[in-house]
């Protein structure tokens, strides 16, 4: 029970000293850039209609595909502790060989080329 008293104690300075210093030293003098709605490089006063290139929506969609497909490994490890844990390598290897494939396919139809 003391540890964690101490242990509580000791992360309670810490937030308490943290915190005081951000907002003892946080800069207060925000520019024209900060004070836009949107922070993504566009104007926001201009035009609505300016063209968007569609790279940043398929690199964003590979992205999450390939990110959720790695999330499926993550359960691995206490996987190879059941009963059968030749299975378990085997549908681990078929998912490596699937985001393998599917990053093959990606680069040779040119979907990692950000310029042309």
């Amino acid at each position: 029970m003391n540890m964690i008293l101490f242990m509580f104690t000791i992360s309670l300075l810490l937030s308490s000293i943290l915190i005081t210093l951000n907002l003892w030293l946080a800069q207060t003098n925000p520019d024209s850039e900060k004070l836009s709605p949107y922070e993504c490089g566009f104007d926001p006063l201009g035009s609505a209609r300016l063209p968007f290139s569609i790279r940043f929506f398929l690199v964003a969609i590979l992205f999450l595909l390939f990110d959720l497909e790695i999330a499926l490994l993550l359960p691995l490890p206490w996987a190879t502790q059941l009963q059968s844990p030749l299975t378990t390598l085997t549908w681990t290897f078929t998912i490596i060989l699937l985001l393998t494939l599917g990053l093959i396919y990606e680069w040779t139809q040119g979907g990692l080329e950000w310029a042309e």
